[in-house]
């Protein structure tokens, strides 16, 4: 019984830590806000027959921003 005791304060503190980490995390919406627009803008308005392969740097730009984030797009 005694075992149990004293395992249960370390998973109390493991999960206390990863709600906190949520807390501090921000939400995908409000990070790299300026390369999604860059994105969108050339992904919309591109007057390639391929604009997925003519914004690709951009695209690629962004995803390296919000992996930088902890997200993975």
């Amino acid at each position: 019984m005694d075992a149990q005791a004293a395992t249960l304060p370390s998973v109390a503190a493991a999960v206390s830590s990863t709600a906190t980490e949520q807390v501090n995390k921000p939400k995908p919406c409000c990070v790299c806000k300026e390369e999604k627009s860059k994105r969108d803008e050339c992904m919309l308005f591109s007057s390639a027959k391929d604009p997925a392969a003519d914004c690709k740097s951009l695209v690629d730009q962004y995803k390296s921003c919000m992996s930088g984030f902890g997200f993975q797009v």
